[in-house]
């Protein structure tokens, strides 16, 4: 991930174990991480912490990952925050439901490290190429306004 800008993932799970392991796995990429450990809790760090991306297990106590999601995306100030939802459910039901919350991506636990890093990678990669075209954007419309 070296040509990504640092970024910061928010890992949003209540079990311990499931925190520390995504944290260990996450400790060689240039990211800031924190942790939130139930859904409300998630949905208050996303404000102050700013994430770029969440580790979002569906399974909290609260609010579930699904309503966390939900609430995310339907927020335009929140909507742009890339969501990677983590779970031991792999029903097709649940996997409908993630995809209804509007999340960016799932991964079913046991996590895979070299897939949950890469899909982290391609992720913030495409995050940043989206925030890139927005800045031209914003840049070209300037141009315009000043013409």
């Amino acid at each position: 991930m070296d040509d990504t800008p640092s970024s910061r993932i928010l890992i949003a799970d209540d079990n311990e174990q499931n925190v520390e392991l995504l944290d260990a796995y996450l400790s060689g990429l240039d990211v800031e991480t924190a942790v939130a450990v139930d859904g409300q809790e998630t949905l208050d760090k996303v404000s102050t912490f700013q994430p770029h991306l969440i580790l979002l297990d569906i399974m909290m106590p609260k609010l579930s990952g699904f309503e966390v999601c939900s609430q995310l995306k339907g927020d335009p100030a929140t909507s742009g925050i890339m969501i990677l939802m983590v779970t031991a459910l792999n029903e097709l039901g649940d996997i409908e439901r993630a995809v209804e919350a509007g999340t960016d991506d799932f991964l079913s636990k046991p996590v895979n490290k070299v897939e949950l890093l890469k899909r982290i990678e391609n992720m913030l990669r495409l995050r940043h190429v989206t925030d890139e075209a927005e800045r031209m954007r914003q840049y070209i419309q300037k141009i315009e306004e000043r013409h």
